[in-house]
């Protein structure tokens, strides 16, 4: 193992804490798959706005599926040709990575009008919630 003289630590503490990280929140999550894409979710009084951050893709990328109130979203990354001919990398340090989300649903959302777009490398899904069925109560006098 490799050590920093100056403060004694593994040189890999960085990636260590990092991976202890992601498995602690990993298990908020529905699946197992890579995981390791950024979402924000808000809630309005309309309904949520999910945000996943997916920069460098086009809307055809995403694979998107609702399934018995399971919210999947995907992205299956395809192999990296080689550099054109007569060029070279002299530096390739980030590459498409395949991904899965999933989200369970309550029973608030109106999935029949969940959308989506990707505007500037974010993937915003509109979840609207349903309108209130419940009639509110009344009085009625007595005549």
């Amino acid at each position: 193992m490799n050590y920093n003289t100056r403060f004694a630590v593994p040189r890999n503490i960085g990636g260590m804490i990092e991976e202890l990280f992601q498995r602690g929140f990993n298990a908020f999550d529905n699946d197992e798959d890579k995981t390791d894409v950024a979402v924000n979710i808000r809630e309005d009084d309309k309904g949520y706005e999910l945000q996943l951050v997916a920069p460098g893709l086009c809307k055809e990328d995403f694979k998107i599926n609702l399934d018995r109130n399971v919210l999947t979203i995907s992205f299956d990354a395809k192999p990296e040709g080689e550099p054109q001919l007569g060029s070279r990398w002299l530096r390739h340090e980030y590459r498409a990575r395949s991904f899965k989300r999933s989200f369970t649903l309550n029973e608030k959302i109106d999935t029949s009008s969940v959308n989506a777009r990707y505007v500037d490398g974010i993937l915003q899904l509109t979840l609207p919630k349903k309108e209130d069925t419940q009639s509110k109560p009344q009085e009625i006098s007595v005549g």
